[in-house]
């Protein structure tokens, strides 16, 4: 006969530990820096009442505290409090160190979780240290910039599996990144260098109730209506198709797509390889050579995401609300987010105020962006542009905001009168329109090219 009370004890103890060795683990056992060490700048860091304190320190490149140990997919949480509102701070995930980097110091580099109490409030958000600088800025998510406290400390849940890493603060979900570098790297906290702002020498930031989970990871159900930047190339996750997202671009094909003012895909102009869609370089001419391509379909609200890449001297542009109404030579009609090598191409010179630079509304609003929030030509940049059925609309680069503006409005007239548009009536204003990919005669490449109807 089987000892059935036997049997129970074992299964219920091997639950427990099966339990037990899924539950997360500190990764700082409260009294010694133990299996961290100090990297790259020289802010010391040190223990005080069960805290691992840094001190921003004069003269210092950012200065890291990293396990020694490396890590693949985990949960990790942690307490951390920043004195003062001009400084910064952060957490690395699977990042790696360059030692000959940053003058023989040491070159961190991978992907951080921002802490951020200035009044950008980008706490929450994922930065890409000492490589792809922002890969989600809250402007992505502006819901969750009040979720930080100053001065207190803050609670942060940070997801690392497979290729997703996802962000809380304070409970709340902010930031949701699919990325296919960095399987696995060390964890670091950050000290931030001060720069020139002496005011922040001696300003201390705090990590307490550091734990991390390694087994038996579940992956916590993020709310819709989060923004997601998905790096990975023509590809849609499982949450952006519950989102209503769709692929324009499929990676392999010219599915979906059309000449403007053609029945068919261009023969001549265009090239679909590596995942890649490019115009062919033809001297520089607009629409001269495979001509621009447009969607099928008509869009009316959307959010559209873009990846390009920019070659030297380039220029092109995405444009929407594309009727194919007009019959004109050159390139089709419609809004245009400008594409262009600023420095480079002349066009960026016309215009007024600038324009005509890239993320542009081309030829009426100046996008508004900074030189840190650009990626150099020949790498991916990541566009977007969401039209609202309040006919508001947004251009972002790189995830950061850089112009909005409201169809219709007596502003926007105004600024129609003063353009090349000025002689198309009702310019810009059709209730939909195709979405365009131009041909300006220089080599530019497009790619995650995904719609999601609003």
């Amino acid at each position: 006969m089987l000892n059935f009370k036997k049997y129970s004890i074992l299964a219920f103890s091997l639950i427990s530990l099966s339990a037990a060795a899924q539950k997360a683990k500190p990764l700082f056992d409260g009294k010694t820096l133990t299996g961290w060490k100090a990297v790259a700048g020289a802010a010391p860091y040190k223990v005080e009442d069960g805290m691992i304190v840094g001190t921003m320190t004069k003269g210092t490149p950012n200065s890291f505290l990293i396990t020694e140990k490396e890590y693949g997919d985990f949960i990790l949480e942690l307490d951390v409090k920043l004195e003062g509102e001009t400084t910064n701070s952060g957490v690395q995930t699977r990042s790696h160190i360059k030692p000959e980097g940053n003058g023989g110091k040491g070159l961190v580099f991978g992907r951080q979780v921002e802490i951020d109490p200035s009044p950008r409030a980008w706490t929450g958000g994922i930065y890409d240290e000492a490589r792809r600088l922002w890969l989600y800025p809250l402007e992505l998510n502006p819901s969750a910039k009040p979720l930080y406290k100053k001065n207190e400390f803050n609670h942060y849940r940070i997801e690392c599996i497979g290729n997703e890493t996802k962000t809380w603060v304070n409970g709340t979900p902010v930031a949701y990144v699919i990325d296919t570098l960095d399987q696995s790297g060390f964890i670091g906290l950050q000290v931030h260098g001060i720069g020139n702002n002496l005011d922040n020498d001696g300003k201390k930031v705090y990590f307490k109730n550091i734990n991390i989970q390694t087994e038996g990871l579940k992956a916590k159900a993020f709310p819709k209506g989060i923004y997601t930047v998905n790096l990975t190339p023509n590809a849609l996750s499982v949450y952006e198709k519950s989102e209503g997202y769709k692929l324009l671009f499929d990676g392999k094909s010219n599915a979906g797509w059309v000449g403007a003012y053609k029945t068919a895909f261009p023969a001549k102009g265009w090239k679909i390889a590596d995942g890649i869609i490019s115009v062919e370089p033809s001297g520089g001419a607009e629409s001269t050579n495979g001509g621009d391509i447009v969607t099928k379909d008509e869009y009316a609200a959307f959010d559209l995401s873009f990846e390009f890449k920019l070659t030297p001297g380039a220029n092109s542009g995405v444009k929407y609300f594309v009727t194919l109404s007009e019959n004109n030579s050159g390139s089709a009609i419609g809004l245009e987010y400008q594409v262009l090598d600023d420095e480079l191409h002349p066009d960026a010179k016309l215009g007024r105020d600038g324009n005509r630079t890239l993320a542009s509304l081309y030829d009426l609003i100046t996008s508004k962006k900074e030189a840190r929030y650009l990626r150099p030509i020949g790498s991916w940049n990541n566009g977007r542009v969401v039209v609202y059925p309040d006919n508001r609309v947004e251009h972002y680069l790189n995830g950061v905001k850089v112009l909005e503006y409201t169809r219709g409005s007596a502003e926007f007239k105004k600024l129609v009168a003063m353009s090349k548009y000025k002689n198309w009536k009702n310019f810009g204003e059709a209730p939909k329109g195709h979405i365009l990919l131009q041909d300006h005669g220089n080599k530019v490449d497009f790619r995650t090219i995904k719609i999601k109807k609003i």
